[in-house]
């Protein structure tokens, strides 16, 4: 027997405590089901004996018998590039560090390539230079479609669009490029293969997931794997240019109730496993070196706590040798947690914490955990040997990187046309009335769409920064946007192409394409209440062009299916695009015919997701009864196979206005529930930015004025003299996750008269003092403004129930315009100003 084996067989003395801990019976609407788990009714999985062999664990074996415990423990323990520098490592014998969504060097997620191999190199050289066992660091990042997080790199389609693919070689060649350009960054390891089966389209990370059937993932697990990391050999590290990877997000993750992220999901171990387990029992056997932990529950109880899963099942009948990290502080909502200690955590099979921001804490109690025995020490040892077996087998302790710095492989002209093979093949031709398409080269063809001519918008979330916004075309060097492909083939078939946002034209054209869809989001920030698209400004384009008598073609931009009947009746030609990355021309490789019209590629790709005949949002998935999908899983029309779409119903189904946790008074109007209130000493009053409007006293007025566009932005005029404040309120919110996340309160703000006398902004309870930024940005220029959740929680904050997400009050003079109030990412241009009480109101 492996040592491995008996020393997992010690810790399972834990288990039985652990599991009283985390598995409370939990109600799913009609019966009590617990979070508990028969290890018989689950598949058989091994981790291939190349990655446990005979030389391996020897060496493990010896390595383990130098280390101190404050060694050992640091393996367990991962910190965010944000928080941990290179010198931190002279003293805490971390064993990873990872560079989360919006974290870069010197905090610029524009910074060039060299930059991020100078930072890996800088922490690498740190860690050895520290006395003791030398152990190296594993460093990890989100590669999900592409090496999104670098300027420069191959941008693939997000996986929703590759699961339309059905293409498990094509998956395993993206594995390859993706694995080459995060080593020649000087990373080790990629969170990645996403197996999540998405069943709700709620979901915000719906594009995450191939397929709402686990066939897909089933299908492309094993040779994504394959592609990242190569055949696993025995004695062996992996070949220069892969990296390890890690299956995520272990379990059930797309199957949490209304979508919601890092949610519950309320069902059998039997759907469980037919389900959500997935492509994991493949991954495993292909040799994936290490498996992610869910933020979300089953049935109530976090997997991040659950040992049944992690433990029994994981390491049970799925044989995986590798190890478990965790999702971003997902062991500070585990139970008795906190971000800084979570025994519980490590007794029920998570190897390793990923602690970004709350690592030193983290060390410091995990070594006193298991001191005093809490933690026992066979369960850190097993945790250890599990993440030592994969340093070695991703070749760290060879300090030889053969492939590190080679900087003209990111990007390269072979990636590209990887990347474009995998857009022509990921398209859905949904519509093609009067056979629109394929368009002949030589005709005159109008693209409109604020979306044609931005690759961001095409990229989606995930790139640069986590929820992939403010990018510009000039982030993204040799890639080509939608326009620019169809431009280019256009003209050189004799044919000209004009782009045109607003669809407006001199010269009526043969036929328009019309670029449009979501903007980029990733969680949090991308669930839905319901799959409306619901955008005027699109549509209002396609039934200008169908009045005027010209063909249309829409090129529909979404992470996820979404209702749009009216779309699709006001276009002769639909195409579901997905997030196609960053290269565009693909697109125009299958819409753009040659000279005479006949197609240079077909359509191939058919829906992975069903396509919904409501906007009400309600899982649709095939299988399931009265499954009745507007186009269902699987469709897909080819220019050799079409049919007519005959005209479709726009009754959304919709029925109640929509409300935000997020989203607080965009484009110059409150977004429901929310309301605006004016209050000084005399009471409140409340405002609806249809005329101007007054505090009681007088103290504070509000209208309109213009910002990014006509009457988008309020003016509020303090006239000092008295305390006055202008709130946004409505019923309590939870916002606990969001906070987690490291959002913040953003708004677009232009000084007209300074203060005079003291600023406070709050959310809720809790508040900051923001007269110095106030006071110190330039009069007239409109900028932003970014304050983190957490900031205000620290302050006081309650943030599990804001009933009051923007509150600016003053005792002074002030003249201050405002605009999008919302929750933004953390994209490194956050503040946290000093913590400022509430003002005590005038003594009567």
């Amino acid at each position: 027997m492996r040592t491995a084996v008996s020393i997992l067989t010690l810790a399972l003395s834990v288990h039985t405590t652990a599991l009283a801990q985390v598995t409370p019976e939990a109600k799913d609407g009609s019966e009590t089901v617990a979070a508990r788990t028969d290890i018989a009714v689950w598949p058989s999985a091994n981790s291939p004996a190349e990655l446990t062999d005979e030389g391996t664990e020897a060496f493990i074996t010896d390595l383990m018998g130098h280390m101190t415990l404050e060694e050992k423990v640091g393996q367990l323990i991962q910190g965010d590039i944000s928080s941990i520098r290179p010198a931190d490592l002279l003293i805490y014998p971390l064993g990873s560090i990872l560079a989360g969504g919006n974290s870069a060097p010197g905090g610029d997620d524009r910074a060039p390539a060299a930059e991020w191999v100078a930072l890996a190199q800088a922490f690498r050289e740190a860690n050895a230079a520290r006395p003791g066992t030398s152990i190296p660091l594993i460093y990890g990042i989100d590669a999900v479609h592409g090496h999104n997080n670098i300027v420069g790199a191959t941008l693939f389609p997000h996986n929703i669009g590759l699961g339309a693919a059905r293409d498990p070689d094509l998956i395993r060649r993206i594995g390859v490029a993706t694995a080459l350009e995060v080593a020649v960054t000087g990373a080790d390891w990629t969170f990645g293969p996403t197996l999540a089966v998405a069943r709700d389209d709620r979901w915000g990370r719906t594009y995450e997931s191939y397929a709402e059937d686990p066939e897909v993932g089933v299908s492309y697990a094993g040779p994504m794997t394959l592609g990242l990391q190569g055949q696993l050999r025995a004695g062996e590290p992996l070949a220069p240019g892969h990296i390890a990877g890690s299956a995520k997000h272990f379990l059930a993750d797309g199957g949490t109730v209304g979508g919601k992220d890092q949610g519950d999901f309320a069902g059998s171990e039997r759907d469980l496993i037919d389900i959500h387990l997935g492509g994991y029992p493949a991954a495993i056997d292909a040799g994936v070196l290490s498996i992610m932990a869910s933020f979300s529950s089953w049935n109530g109880v976090k997997f991040s706590g659950n040992a049944a899963i992690l433990t029994d099942v994981l390491r049970g009948p799925l044989g995986f040798e590798g190890f478990v990290v965790s999702d971003w502080n997902a062991h500070g909502q585990l139970p008795g947690c906190s971000n800084e200690s979570c025994a519980l955590a490590i007794n029920a099979g998570i190897d390793m914490l990923m602690a970004p921001d709350s690592w030193q804490a983290l060390y410091i109690n995990t070594l006193a955990q298991t001191r005093s025995g809490e933690i026992p020490m066979a369960r850190v040892d097993e945790a250890v040997r599990r993440i030592l077996r994969v340093k070695i087998k991703a070749g760290l302790f060879n300090p030889e990187r053969p492939v590190e710095g080679r900087l003209d492989r990111l990007g390269s002209a072979e990636h590209r046309a990887l990347a474009r093979e995998a857009v022509r093949k990921s398209l859905v031709l949904l519509k093609n009335n009067g056979a629109v398409l394929p368009i002949r080269g030589g005709a005159r063809v109008l693209v409109a769409g604020t979306a044609a001519d931005d690759i961001g918008q095409a990229a989606g979330g995930w790139t640069l920064s986590w929820q992939g916004t403010g990018n510009t075309n000039a982030d993204f060097p040799n890639a080509q946007s939608i326009w620019a492909g169809i431009k280019e083939a256009v003209t050189e078939s004799g044919g000209v192409a004009t782009l045109s946002p607003d669809g407006s034209y001199a010269d009526k054209p043969d036929v328009a394409i019309v670029v449009f869809g979501e903007t980029p989001y990733a969680e949090f920030q991308g669930d839905l209440e319901n799959l409306d698209f619901a955008s005027e400004t699109p549509l209002q384009i396609l039934r200008q062009l169908q009045a005027a008598g010209v063909a249309t073609v829409s090129v529909f931009l979404s992470g996820r299916p979404l209702w749009t009947n009216p779309e699709i009746n006001a276009s002769d030609a639909f195409v579901a695009a997905w997030l196609p990355g960053s290269e565009g021309g693909g697109v125009a490789d299958v819409l753009i015919g040659d000279a005479d019209g006949n197609p240079r590629t077909d359509f191939t790709g058919t829906l992975s997701f069903s396509w919904p005949g409501n906007g009400t949002g309600a899982p649709l998935n095939r299988g399931q009864p009265d499954y009745d999908p507007l186009f269902a899983y699987g469709y897909g029309l080819t220019y050799a196979a079409t049919t007519e779409v005959p005209a479709l119903s726009e009754d959304s189904g919709v029925a109640t206005v929509v409300s935000s946790l997020d989203r607080y008074f965009v484009d110059g109007r409150l977004i429901a529930p929310w309301s605006l209130t004016l209050e000084d000493d005399g009471g409140h009053n409340r405002a609806d930015l249809t005329g101007e409007a007054a505090s009681p006293r007088g103290v504070l007025s509000v209208r309109t004025v213009d910002d990014l566009a006509q009457e988008s932005g309020m003016r509020l005029a303090f006239t000092g003299g008295d305390l006055a404040s202008t709130l946004i309120w409505g019923p309590p919110v939870d916002l606990t996750r969001q906070s987690n996340g490291e959002l913040a309160l953003a708004f677009r703000y232009r000084v007209d008269v300074r203060p005079t006398g003291v600023v406070r902004l709050a959310v809720g309870q809790g508040g900051v003092d923001a007269t110095s930024i106030l006071d110190a940005a330039p009069v007239g220029e409109w900028r932003t403004l970014k304050v983190r959740l957490s900031c205000f929680q620290a302050a006081g904050s309650d943030i599990a129930a804001v009933g009051e997400p923007f509150r600016l009050s003053t005792n002074g003079g002030l003249t201050l315009s405002v605009s999008e109030i919302r929750l933004a990412p953390n994209e490194n241009d956050t503040v946290c100003p000093r913590e400022l009480p509430a003002f005590q109101p005038a003594a009567q």
